[in-house]
């Protein structure tokens, strides 16, 4: 069974389609790069997996394990194993990274009907991951992503996706702006984390990132319908001829 299937998928924002009868199956263990030029849809459908206000779905099924979550509220999704790694993380100042990543791992323990994680253990499992992923302690301290460098915020947040052990990852356009470093920590904690029971969705404009988070499935998305999908090898192609014969192919 699939853990991620988008069936014919109708999306509007402020009475404009974006997304135009998409289909999308991601198995278990996969990863799935999303791929198309800006104004396809990529970051639309980043937005309706995670649940967010003002995506009007006219049409379809989200199923993530074989369960409908289009109704289902974000804290929800994230309960259930969603995860959106976003292209502009938040600043909250005043909220320690480590209060920050306890207090939403106790609200998806609740929302799954778990015990909250005592004190030891949670410090005890984020110092492992942490030292894993070569996370300075006093990154912890400090306010989540306050004065964070663009690289301190992916990983941060990839510190977060580690310590939430999600099912399906998405990663939405969050290689934008990031310099070589930056990037390598992104695929190098995305690498560690991929697992037989984990699958991503990594949504890019760029081949670039694709270097170092090798995909199994690439899409091809153009006026908000998959248009093409092919291995690894796609991509490079992309880089290569870019995105005009899909625009053309979708109209």
């Amino acid at each position: 069974m699939h853990l991620l299937e988008v069936k014919n998928l109708h999306v509007e924002v402020d009475g404009n389609k974006i997304l135009n009868g998409l289909e999308l199956s991601v198995g278990k263990g996969s990863v799935h790069a999303i791929m198309g030029p800006n104004g396809s849809g990529k970051s639309t459908l980043a937005h309706v997996l995670a649940g967010k206000q003002d995506y009007v779905v006219t049409q379809g099924e989200v199923l993530l394990d074989g369960d409908d979550i289009l109704a289902l509220d974000p804290h929800e999704r994230a309960a259930k194993g969603l995860f959106l790694a976003f292209q502009y993380p938040l600043e909250i100042p005043g909220v320690a990274t480590m209060t920050f990543l306890r207090t939403a791992m106790n609200a998806q323990r609740k929302q799954r009907g778990e015990p909250e994680i005592s004190t030891p253990d949670f410090l005890k499992r984020v110092r492992q991951v942490a030292g894993k992923l070569g996370i300075d302690q006093d990154m912890l301290r400090r306010g989540v992503n306050v004065g964070f460098s663009g690289g301190e915020k992916k990983r941060n947040e990839i510190l977060q996706m580690a310590v939430l052990e999600p099912r399906l990852c998405v990663l939405d356009e969050t290689d934008s702006g990031l310099d070589i470093d930056a990037l390598k920590v992104v695929a190098e904690g995305v690498n560690h984390l991929r697992a037989p029971e984990r699958s991503f969705v990594v949504i890019t404009h760029y081949q670039r990132l694709l270097n170092y988070i090798v995909p199994d499935v690439v899409h091809v998305l153009s006026k908000g319908r998959i248009v093409r999908t092919g291995g690894k090898e796609l991509a490079l192609e992309l880089e290569a001829s870019g995105y005009a014969q899909y625009q053309d192919a979708a109209a």
